[in-house]
């Protein structure tokens, strides 16, 4: 059965639910939007391992902190603007520095939050929570795979950042799909150049990507679900294949999955690359479809990046 669109944050609290029933050392502390990210699932089957602190996000990870480091698999769970920028010291030395594990489980990330606006749309969580040593940031595609993200990501020790979307997304991904952390999935093979994705911008870059079957031009297409650690191998080898690379996610440009890429391929096997991405401004309100339009993250968008890029091939 073909699943209709919808949002990651779904896929998230469904899986945490099920774990819950399966794993008793699972905590959840919240800051008051459990109801929102989905993180009330898990508290209608545990109550007793759920705690609400209120709009309180410093000490939501100080407390999953103290729970890690007695031994629990220590969930926390808000706005990705909220959880990302208030809580960041917390992160930083209590967290991260201790390497504990506690997992950082945000939604409402992206322009496609929509008409919350500016104050609510983080585009700048993927390059403040990669650049802290002993985090893992995943951002799955679709549903099918942020189940398997949540249930992957509580299985493995150590600190965690994933990203979930409010909107609905397209499912792109089955569930006989692989999905280990680390390691990218191409969801479609081509020779001419490579697009990688990442959230929102998969189902984007393979309508992208079936738009240039059609004038000719062959493009791979590979799902770059985790962002730290990224799967070097996976884009060398795409690199040495294709010649050519475009990157496409909901987020600032600079130092994000773009930036990511870049930094492996100068190191390992330098060739053209251009990015979309939102590029140095802060969202505003509109409808997801209308902010994906204006800041062009959208498939036509990936198909100028091609184009683009392709002249420059060595």
């Amino acid at each position: 059965m073909e699943l209709k669109p919808t949002p990651t944050r779904d896929g998230f609290g469904e899986e945490l639910a099920a774990q819950a029933k399966i794993n008793n050392k699972i905590v959840v502390v919240s800051a008051d939007l459990e109801d929102a990210t989905r993180a009330d699932y898990f508290k209608k089957v545990a109550p007793e391992r759920f705690f609400s602190l209120g709009i309180a996000e410093q000490d939501m990870i100080g407390m999953a902190a103290g729970l890690a480091s007695e031994g629990f698999v220590a969930v926390t769970n808000s706005f990705a603007v909220f959880l990302t920028n208030r809580a960041y010291d917390q992160i930083r030395m209590d967290v991260c520095y201790n390497d504990l594990n506690v997992k950082l489980m945000a939604t409402h990330a992206g322009v496609t939050v929509g008409e919350d606006g500016a104050s609510a749309q983080c585009l700048e969580d993927f390059a403040i929570m990669r650049v802290l040593p002993n985090m893992k940031v995943i951002c799955p595609a679709d549903y099918i795979e942020a189940r398997k993200a949540t249930r992957a990501i509580l299985a493995e020790k150590g600190p965690f950042y994933a990203r979930f979307s409010r909107a609905p997304l397209p499912v792109v991904t089955r569930e006989e799909d692989p999905f280990v952390i680390g390691k990218a999935n191409v969801l479609r093979e081509g020779k001419e150049v490579t697009v990688v994705a990442t959230g929102a911008m998969v189902s984007e870059a393979l309508n992208a990507a079936k738009d240039l079957e059609q004038a000719g031009i062959s493009v791979r297409v590979i799902n770059m679900h985790t962002i730290k650690p990224l799967d070097v191998d996976a884009l060398v080898k795409a690199a040495r294949e294709t010649g050519a690379i475009v990157t496409a996610e909901e987020h600032q440009m600079a130092g994000g999955l773009g930036s990511a890429v870049a930094e492996a391929l100068v190191l390992n096997c330098p060739v053209p690359v251009e990015m979309v991405g939102v590029r140095d401004s802060f969202g505003q309100t509109g409808t997801p479809e209308q902010l994906l339009q204006f800041y062009h993250l959208k498939a036509v968008d990936i198909v100028a990046a091609v184009r683009k890029v392709l002249p420059r091939k060595i």
